[in-house]
């Protein structure tokens, strides 16, 4: 039968692209980018940066954690990201004996570097183009279903051949266009990694949430972590007997600074855009998904920071999970703002009308392109109010409160060993748990569930109207008061005495709302796979349609490299920004009446006042801390190595600017910029600040 390649041609072809838009695959440099990046400035050739059999600059770039990029800057496994990544695995280590949050922390020497639980750093080993391998034998009148069945079968016995291939690596096989294109990422996981300096907040978190996403930024968004392996240089469970990474690649440093139009250049893991969103599905983010997020998770926030202001060590354990979800919260403000304010739905909106009369004219019935967008705009239509009520659920009850987590966790151990590795697991979690934050949490949570969702969970009847009159407040007292899962302690005496654990109230209400979940969740799982084909077709139509375009397909936490240039921007009318930042301007944003966003440590203000900057000042002297380029980048790129011309390290990419927080779902060349943290300031911090000279001695500087 006829197979289907539906993609191919348009990932072959050497291209002109727009602007400096586009997540670019790696393997794909040379045949669609490096022409433009060599006339932009660029002095490295494709196999520089990519090469699938020597060593490149691919191999210095690393996952790091569960959501952010990393970069190895030295021989010996050290490894540069940002503060805000580091921020959870500094929080788990500190205490309020040791607040290496407010305080910082800077190892003496190895020995002193702190075994960092649970982190994990990915290399990427190799990257191979599996498309044939995983749709080539699929009839090309298939249906959706028909589609992802032979789809995901190949995959898993590519998956098999690969592991076979590569032991002891992890194997990782996600789509790209739409379902349209398939690649096979090997990594190598290393699981000790160890933290060996971050400086302050008040340096790390300068600005806090007021100046997330904004600029002019002064943020010294760094922390530095080292990865250890056994002494076959293979990853290793921590001991003591590990020892430093011998990294195949390293990135050079770079202290002459940049000017305004010099190339610069990006590599990292961006985690997730939607380019090719529909003006149906805009309508649903502008009218449901945003609003309710941005209402559940602000409620929630207001909850947490009260308790926090007023007890260190609630903020200690909370800071993290605070900060994870406030920083989503304002991007979902700042995405509608700017899908608003720059008429991103009227350019959809173009661009699916185009589409349609192309594929009218162009294309046969049995292809389906025709039909691509009103499967899209029938599923949304179908889906919203089940939408709704999912967000509900997972945002206000599974992910605000701790609670149900943990009551899920026990039903999940019920009738399992309770090993050691469960213990501390628990223990982590309970280690960040207040059940008194948490009960405050609960009892907001379950009265604005109610006022926005029309079908409740059965334990609304059954226990809050039935046994409590509808006091929702008093059921959350008996909860917690009740439950045997608020505290380490009694999980541990639950799960380990095997006693029956269905009646805790804890239990009777992650079920109720399970239930809930399961029962929606039923409903649009049938409808997906009509979303699913439209935008796969669509999305293959887009580039049949345009075969002279390059495309690049949509973030989904693979490695990528963008680029473009060091550039001011015009936010608005008679306002242009410079492209760079210096510690004079840290100085003037402190605020006495802000000391948790805008404080700066007493050092950093004798080094300014005596300008002991040492070689890290510019060429007129002053210190720079933050600059803008017009690169693509998104959430998964925090942490990743801003490049020079020649490949070196100039900076930490670190957030995206205000203005164009649409560019997940439409980039602006004119207005999107990416803010990174100037390398110089990196090095002044560890140098001048800390005092950690010990570090740069490994480091290769030029």
């Amino acid at each position: 039968m006829k197979k289907l390649f539906l993609i191919l041609s348009a990932v072959g072809i050497t291209l002109s692209a727009a602007a400096d838009e586009g997540m670019w695959l790696l393997p794909y440099i040379k045949k669609m980018n490096i022409k433009q990046m060599r006339a932009k400035g660029c002095r490295l050739s494709a196999d520089d940066i990519y090469s699938a059999d020597k060593s490149s600059l691919k191999d210095a770039i690393v996952v790091f954690g569960g959501g952010c990029t990393g970069e190895i800057v030295s021989p010996d496994g050290l490894l540069f990201t940002n503060h805000h990544c580091g921020y959870s695995s500094i929080q788990q280590l500190s205490s309020v004996d040791h607040d290496y949050l407010a305080d910082g922390f800077w190892a003496e020497n190895r020995e002193g570097e702190l075994p960092a639980p649970g982190l994990k750093v990915r290399f990427v080993r190799h990257i191979i183009d599996v498309t044939p391998d995983v749709i080539g034998n699929i009839p090309s009148i298939a249906g959706e279903d028909e589609y992802m069945a032979i789809a995901e079968q190949n995959i898993a016995a590519l998956t098999k051949e690969l592991e076979a291939q590569y032991p002891g690596m992890e194997i990782i096989v996600p789509s790209f266009f739409g379902n349209n294109q398939f690649f096979a990422f090997v990594y190598e996981v290393y699981t000790d990694v160890r933290l060996v300096g971050t400086p302050p907040s008040s340096i790390g978190k300068f600005g806090g949430d007021t100046d997330n996403w904004m600029w002019p930024r002064h943020t010294g968004d760094f922390s530095i972590f080292r990865v250890y392996a056994g002494k076959d240089n293979r990853p290793a469970a921590y001991s003591k007997d590990n020892v430093p990474y011998k990294a195949e690649r390293w990135l050079d440093i770079s202290l002459k600074g940049y000017d305004e139009g010099d190339f610069a250049m990006i590599m990292g893991f961006p985690g997730s855009t939607q380019r090719y969103m529909t003006s149906y599905e805009i309508d649903d983010m502008l009218e449901v998904s945003n609003p309710q997020r941005i209402y559940i998770r602000g409620e929630r926030q207001k909850i947490l920071r009260s308790f926090m202001d007023k007890d260190q060590a609630i903020r200690i354990q909370y800071a993290a999970k605070y900060a994870q979800s406030s920083n989503y919260w304002k991007n979902s403000i700042g995405m509608s703002r700017g899908i608003e304010k720059l008429d991103v739905r009227s350019k959809k909106l173009a661009q699916e009308e185009a589409f349609s009369a192309w594929a009218a004219a162009n294309t046969l019935p049995e292809e389906r392109f025709t039909e691509a967008l009103p499967m899209i705009e029938r599923y949304t239509a179908q889906t919203r109010d089940l939408s709704a009520r999912m967000q509900y659920v997972s945002e206000a009850m599974y992910g605000a409160i701790e609670l149900i987590r943990a009551a899920a966790t026990a039903q999940a151990l019920e009738g399992e060993e309770f090993t050691d590795r469960h213990r501390e697991a628990l223990s982590n979690f309970y280690k960040d748990y207040n059940a008194e934050v948490d009960r405050a949490v609960a009892k907001r949570m379950l009265r604005i569930f109610r006022e926005n969702v029309s079908e409740l969970p059965s334990v609304y009847a059954e226990m809050i109207d039935a046994r409590f009159g509808g006091d929702s407040d008093a059921y959350v007292d008996y909860l917690y008061d009740n439950s045997k899962f608020t505290s380490f302690e009694g999980f541990c005496a639950a799960i380990e005495s095997k006693e029956d654990i269905s009646a805790d109230p804890a239990v009777v209400l992650a079920a109720s709302i399970d239930e809930v979940y399961t029962a929606l969740y039923a409903q649009l799982a049938p409808l997906r796979k009509i979303y699913d084909e439209g935008h796969r077709r669509y999305i293959a139509g887009l580039m049949r349609m345009q075969p002279d375009k390059a495309w690049a397909s949509d973030a989904n936490f693979t490695l990528r490299l963008t680029y473009g240039q060091v550039l001011p921007y015009n936010p608005a009318d008679g306002i242009t920004y410079k492209y760079y930042t210096t510690l004079d301007g840290v100085i003037a944003k402190e605020d006495p009446s802000n000391p948790v966003e805008f404080t700066v440590p007493e050092r950093l203000k004798e080094l300014h006042a005596a300008r002991d900057y040492g070689r890290y000042a510019d060429r007129d002297g002053r210190l720079p801390v933050a600059f803008l380029a017009n690169c693509d980048i998104t959430g998964g790129n925090s942490g990743s190595p801003v490049l020079n011309s020649r490949g070196e390290l100039i900076g930490l990419a670190f957030d995206g600017n205000w203005e164009a927080m649409s560019g997940d779902v439409a980039f602006e060349p004119e207005l999107q910029r990416t803010i990174a943290v100037d390398i110089r300031y990196v090095l002044f911090t560890i140098d001048k600040f800390a005092g950690a000279r010990w570090l740069l001695d490994e480091l290769t500087i030029k």
